[in-house]
């Protein structure tokens, strides 16, 4: 790792391939550390980072490798399970793929002798985005370019399908409540869901396309944001259905959007 200032980035990580996608581990690993995972064209690689600020005897920053997965197709998403410990016995490393075969893949590891992983086929088209749900990490949700979004158990299984109007983009979990899912399409709508029910209790609309992202606010659930075009959009959502703030961000279309908990 290096110092980069020719970029604007505090720090750098040699790679040995292209990169295409990289996932932070959003859930407590039991490790002052924090898990990354990134993509390349046909592995994930999973890595640890630490801060100054985490551990006062590192300098600057400090990143190690723990495991290189081969995946043999180009990764295009990562999605963390909640399941991961890193002070366990043994650990317990847990992820999902989506991949331009259009199937996702289901890894675990110990860091040692257990590597495995399991294939989830269903989607006809490429897969935009998958999550795990974030209380027990048995289920997974994804959301596609088939007009679909569906959730699967660890074994493989379909246990629910929503036929969409337009590609699902982006997909999130209610950080407490697991029966409520956020779908955000293309055209521009957000639909909640119920899980218990199968049926959207709640929709949002843009306005605008094409949307390309959409993020639940994990400590403020009122809030969810995306991008539209050029435009960041935030959502209260006890207000209106309509954004309630929108400003332009980008001069080309906008691709990807996550909302930081500590400003909402």
């Amino acid at each position: 790792m290096k110092q980069d200032a020719t970029r604007n980035a505090a720090y750098t990580v040699d790679c040995e391939d292209y990169v295409h996608v990289v996932e932070f581990n959003p859930f407590d690993s039991g490790d002052s550390g924090n898990l990354i995972a990134y993509g390349g064209g046909n592995y994930v690689v999973v890595g640890m980072c630490t801060f100054q600020e985490e551990e006062a005897d590192i300098e600057g920053f400090q990143y190690k490798t723990l495991r290189t997965f081969q995946h043999g197709v180009r990764v295009d998403g990562i999605a963390w399970s909640p399941e991961t410990r890193l002070d366990s016995l043994p650990p317990v490393i847990k992820f999902c793929t989506s991949a331009a075969d259009m199937k996702i893949r289901l890894f675990t590891s110990d860091l040692q002798d257990k590597n495995e992983y399991k294939v989830l086929e269903g989607h006809s088209d490429f897969i935009n985005g998958l999550v795990f749900d974030p209380k027990e990490g048995q289920e997974i949700a994804s959301v596609s370019d088939d007009h679909t979004c569906r959730i699967w158990n660890l074994e493989g299984i379909q246990t629910a399908h929503f036929v969409l109007h337009s590609p699902g983009m982006s997909v999130c979990w209610h950080p407490e409540e697991t029966f409520k899912l956020m779908v955000a399409e293309k055209n521009g709508t957000i639909r909640f869901y119920d899980l218990l029910t199968q049926q959207a209790i709640l929709s949002l609309e843009s306005e605008q396309m094409p949307l390309m992202s959409a993020h639940w606010c994990l400590k403020n659930t009122f809030k969810v944001g995306a991008v539209a075009g050029n435009d960041w959009l935030i959502w209260d959502i006890t207000r209106s259905s309509y954004p309630q703030d929108k400003r332009p961000v980008h001069m080309d279309q906008a691709c990807l959007f996550s909302l930081s908990s500590l400003v909402l």
